[in-house]
């Protein structure tokens, strides 16, 4: 990703709310009886056996930054993309592998989008994303903890939430994993950069996808001890903006959702310069306390939290009821 500026200072859309659903995603009966929940949609499973776990997702990303640097065409990022798969199958979802060829700086170098849908109550479709690859340095060794693996974590977590009830969403669901955010040698995309996203949102539109999503919800760098997710007011939607922070008030989570803006290139601006709603949810890593790491040998382990990724799961939870 790309800042473009940083600034401080600081209609919603129609509300449909699935009551049950609502409840099976965020835990929000009283799940510690040990009991199932009645709801108007039948009886769902305990609350606390599906909530977001942000030790599970931390150790997702532990997982992946065993394997070392990531960056496109490696064999670690193989391993990655086929860690990624096996965890999604181990919870019976359907993949659909999106192999493309991307023209590089560097030359053509294969790439792969990974797609998991989740069945809804509607056509209608939610995508959540973020990406999987890690920057290319060869000066140091860059594990890409929060930049590349902190949403990987956050999103596998999120499968296994959303598959884990007998309820399903009020939307279908579309979990993406993106390959080849990260520019090879200078960032300009689509040139370099944004190759995963970029090739998926043409495909999306010729197949005429795109016209069938309500809104598209991208994590990035969302694991950092100190989390500061400012609006990206760039390319993201208002009212979206306008959900998630008041979402991440109503849970108690504003001191992660901060007030400041900032305006980020990312694997949502494809989709949003095609007019899908969309958002980006990011630490600020040009002044935020995660800055000095950002692109560096100390993008490690010890940086990141589980409780920041359990506040952007909860909040990405409790918001999809809701769109």
């Amino acid at each position: 990703m790309r800042l473009k500026s940083h600034i401080t200072g600081a209609n919603r859309r129609g509300v449909y709310l699935a009551v049950g659903w609502l409840v099976l995603c965020m835990g929000l009966a009283p799940a510690r009886s040990g009991r199932s929940i009645a709801t108007p949609h039948g009886r769902l499973q305990e609350a606390s056996s599906i909530a977001f776990d942000g030790e599970r997702a931390l150790e997702h990303v532990r997982r992946l930054v065993a394997l070392g640097p990531r960056p496109v065409g490696s064999p670690a990022h193989d391993r990655a993309r086929q860690y990624i798969i096996e965890q999604l199958r181990a919870l019976n979802l359907d993949i659909v592998r999106d192999d493309f060829t991307a023209q590089t700086p560097l030359g053509p170098i294969p790439m792969t989008n990974i797609i998991a849908p989740v069945a809804g109550q509607s056509d209608d479709l939610i995508i959540i994303g973020g990406h999987y690859d890690t920057k290319l340095f060869t000066e140091f060794t860059f594990v890409g903890a929060n930049d590349g693996g902190s949403s990987t974590g956050a999103l596998l977590e999120l499968a296994r939430v959303l598959t884990s009830g007998e309820q399903r969403p009020p939307h279908e669901i579309w979990i993406v994993f993106f390959d080849g955010e990260e520019a090879l040698v200078r960032w300009d995309p689509p040139r370099d950069a944004l190759y995963g996203s970029w090739h998926l949102a043409e495909q999306w539109e010729r197949e005429g996808i795109l016209s069938r999503i309500r809104a598209f919800i991208l994590l990035d760098m969302i694991g950092d001890r100190h989390l500061t997710i400012r609006r990206e007011t760039g390319y993201s939607a208002p009212w979206l903006i306008t959900l998630i922070w008041d979402t991440a008030a109503r849970l108690g989570y504003s001191e992660y959702f901060t007030e400041g803006t900032l305006a980020v290139q990312d694997d949502h601006l494809p989709f949003a310069r095609k007019g899908v709603p969309s958002i980006d949810l990011i630490t600020d890593f040009a002044t935020g306390p995660f800055a000095p790491y950002w692109h560096t040998a100390e993008d490690t382990l010890d940086k990141l939290s589980p409780r920041s990724l359990k506040a952007v799961g909860d909040v990405v939870l409790q918001a999809l009821a809701s769109l």
